[in-house]
């Protein structure tokens, strides 16, 4: 075993998160709903949609039997909803195609939607002890300061410099620990504000020992980010309940719903008559200030659209696609977070 994990180790011992949610029985199943939850998301955030969606969802047959509104409806509010639908598709894939049970080999696991290098080894070295090196955001963080490794982590040469360094300090013993301990050096001591006076490998550290930690790793090359306008109509019923439409498959909150979302163009009127209605089907009709929502490469600018109907329209109660939610709609479905946020706008 080399230095750097011994070290390591021996900090894991004395200071590491040992109960975590999914740190008891941490079978495939666990770990690996555990690490997609962890992508791009906190462990303060994270730890209880993890407890309610393993009550709902305790194995990999329940999460591939439940309908994929319902497995969204318990992410709703955790954002990057690829997440959840890969989620449920991998779960299908395993239960039809491997009896529900996990590869055991990185080159298998990462054929499934959704899983890509460093969580297919996070979950075969801490669910069965299989050594495999990772390298999510914490991680890249430790080795880019530990070896003075500049660049941009998604580039090419960069990320392969750290993956190097990373299957290098892998050991062959202890790996479920090893692993754990790298991504919790990241997230408690070599963080974005990092404690080097309380890290265990700070001696040999290149960035500590230069004085430049907060250089490390490299910044991703900034680009504006384009905004895009869209108008949502909140549309509501007599009974005040609030129409939603459910969005395609693929595509922005693909298989969410929300109200429907037109072009700034669209008018009350011409959405009236989607649903089969004349203009003097509403009661009343107000514009509401626009809401901005930001996504990885652009921001969305929504102009809220607000329609009371004397009664709810036919062409909905027909729809597959159309939904009345309110207070007596009990139906688990997956909201994108501007739809959460006009509703309860509704409501106050």
């Amino acid at each position: 075993m080399d230095w750097f994990a011994a070290h390591l180790l021996a900090w894991f011992d004395l200071n590491g998160r040992k109960d975590l949610p999914w740190q008891s029985s941490p079978t495939p199943y666990r770990v690996w709903v555990s690490e997609i939850m962890l992508q791009q998301t906190q462990v303060t955030t994270v730890s209880p949609y993890y407890e309610r969606f393993m009550a709902r969802f305790p194995t990999v047959e329940a999460l591939a039997a439940a309908e994929l509104d319902e497995v969204l409806h318990h992410w709703t509010g955790l954002g990057y909803y690829a997440r959840g639908r890969n989620l449920h598709k991998t779960a299908q894939i395993l239960t039809a195609e491997h009896h529900g049970i996990f590869p055991t080999e990185v080159d298998e696991l990462v054929k499934l939607p959704g899983i890509g290098r460093s969580t297919a080894g996070a979950i075969v070295a801490i669910s069965a002890g299989v050594r495999a090196p990772i390298l999510d955001g914490n991680v890249k963080r430790v080795l880019a300061r530990y070896h003075g490794i500049g660049g941009y982590p998604g580039s090419t040469a960069t990320a392969k410099a750290l993956w190097q360094h990373a299957d290098k300090h892998t050991p062959a013993e202890r790996v479920a620990d090893y692993t754990q301990a790298i991504m919790d050096l990241g997230a408690t001591v070599c963080s974005r504000r990092p404690a080097c006076d309380t890290c265990p490998v700070n001696v040999q550290c290149v960035a500590h020992a230069t004085n430049s930690v907060t250089d490390y790793p490299g910044k991703k090359p900034r680009k504006a980010k384009p905004t895009r306008s869209v108008r949502m109509f909140l549309i509501q019923n007599a009974a005040g309940d609030c129409l939603l439409e459910q969005r395609p498959a693929d595509g922005i909150w693909g298989g969410l719903w929300t109200p429907p979302e037109r072009s700034m163009q669209h008018t009350s009127t011409e959405m009236l008559a989607e649903l089969g209605e004349s203009a003097n089907a509403a009661v009343t009709t107000r514009t509401a200030e626009p809401l901005r929502h930001t996504f990885t490469h652009f921001h969305m600018d929504i102009e809220a659209v607000h329609i009371v109907l004397r009664h709810s329209p036919i062409v909905v109660a027909e729809g597959k696609d159309w939904l009345w939610y309110g207070q007596g709609n009990n139906t688990p479905i997956g909201l994108s977070a501007p739809a959460v946020k006009l509703i309860q706008g509704l409501k106050s």
